[in-house]
């Protein structure tokens, strides 16, 4: 996605000082040229087929621009509608929630559409995709019942659920029928279904409120309690929190860092997809090495995503994975192959044996 130029690059680096703040780096070297790493650069963690109105490209035109640079990746659209309304927008119909003050509404038919797309595909095909269901309201009781109706109408297809959300910049307020909490039950019933099938979960959910008065974690006390209510699911909290305008806040890597050491959140993984993510990550030698720090103290816990819609073009998908090239240089081997590849494979290789197990045993 082009990023719009919202911040300085001087804002983004004294923001990157309040990420790491708090925890000395681990002397880091200057970086040098990163080793091509065998076989393809990444799998895809983070990946939406269609937009917010759910237009895009086919699989197959994936597949063609994944090629053999991109070993697998987890399919799904976006489970919101941008509603096109004339008496708001006239003839200028929208294509991004940006663009519009017309709500957005919850799309289920998307689940059927990825679902479709993947059994288009040969078997070879299709070992290279992980197909999600999304098209659920995190509000309703009732969806963790979609959740499983799309499993036992499409089975073999479907190894997780998301990438939905919670909390999010600018989105949330626009949701049609009620904003998604953290503490609903509604969500408790989702996750508890995911651990009985072994399904894996992509949730979004900012870290803190858009343009917070002082550097605040006003969400991340709901989120450790949601992942400790479900020690036997298997999260992936995207963006590790981050968005658009949710900056780092004081001390997050540290605050991050704390649950990785906490064999309670051994459950929980943090995607690390999103070029609006990669600027705070990249935006000083300061932070670079301290992500790089992390990441290779800690290589069994983050994925490599693009977060990019509909992607077309070459450049500007790889153009996602490359501006990560300075944090790459810094990995070691074995952290860098972790991170963009072995623990795709671990989660989701395990979630496919799971939940064709569930499927199995629980026909229509």
């Amino acid at each position: 996605m082009k990023r719009p130029n919202l911040c300085s690059r001087a804002l983004h680096a004294a923001l990157a000082v309040l990420w790491v703040t708090g925890v000395g780096v681990v002397g880091a070297a200057s970086a040098a040229p990163a080793a091509k790493p065998a076989g393809p650069l990444f799998h895809d963690c983070h990946v939406h087929l269609t937009n917010y109105v759910q237009e895009g490209i086919t699989a197959r035109e994936y597949l063609k621009l994944m090629g053999n640079r991109v070993g697998r990746a987890a399919l799904f659209g976006i489970p919101l509608q941008q509603q096109w309304s004339h008496r708001v927008d006239g003839d200028q119909a929208p294509t991004y929630y940006l663009d519009s003050d017309a709500p957005l509404y919850y799309y289920s038919f998307c689940d059927a559409f990825i679902a479709m797309q993947y059994r288009s595909l040969t078997k070879s095909e299709q070992a290279r995709f992980d197909p999600m269901i999304i098209g659920f309201n995190p509000t309703d009781m009732y969806a963790a019942d979609h959740i499983r109706r799309a499993l036992q109408t499409f089975p073999g297809v479907f190894t997780g659920i998301g990438e939905f959300t919670i909390h999010k910049e600018f989105v949330s307020p626009k949701v049609a029928g009620g904003v998604a909490s953290l503490s609903d039950p509604a969500l408790d019933r989702i996750l508890d279904f995911c651990a009985e099938t072994g399904l894996v979960v992509l949730l979004h959910s900012d870290i803190a409120k858009p343009f917070p008065k002082a550097a605040t974690t006003d969400y991340l006390p709901e989120m450790k309690a949601l992942f400790l209510r479900h020690p036997r699911t298997s999260i992936i909290w995207a963006h590790i929190g981050l968005g658009r305008i949710i900056h780092p806040v004081r001390d997050q890597m540290a605050a991050i860092e704390e649950m990785m050491r906490d064999p309670r959140f051994d459950h929980v993984h943090f995607d690390i997809s999103w070029d609006e993510v990669n600027k705070y990550a990249v935006a000083s030698e300061t932070a670079i090495e301290r992500v790089a720090d992390v990441l290779n103290r800690y290589p069994g816990r983050f994925l490599f995503g693009t977060d990019t819609v509909a992607p077309r073009e070459e450049k500007a998908y790889f153009g996602v994975y490359h501006l990560w090239d300075p944090v790459w240089a810094r990995l070691t081997p074995e952290a860098r192959e972790k991170v963009t590849k072995k623990n795709y494979e671990r989660l989701f290789d395990a979630a496919r044996v799971k939940v064709r197990a569930w499927e199995k045993t629980h026909p229509m």
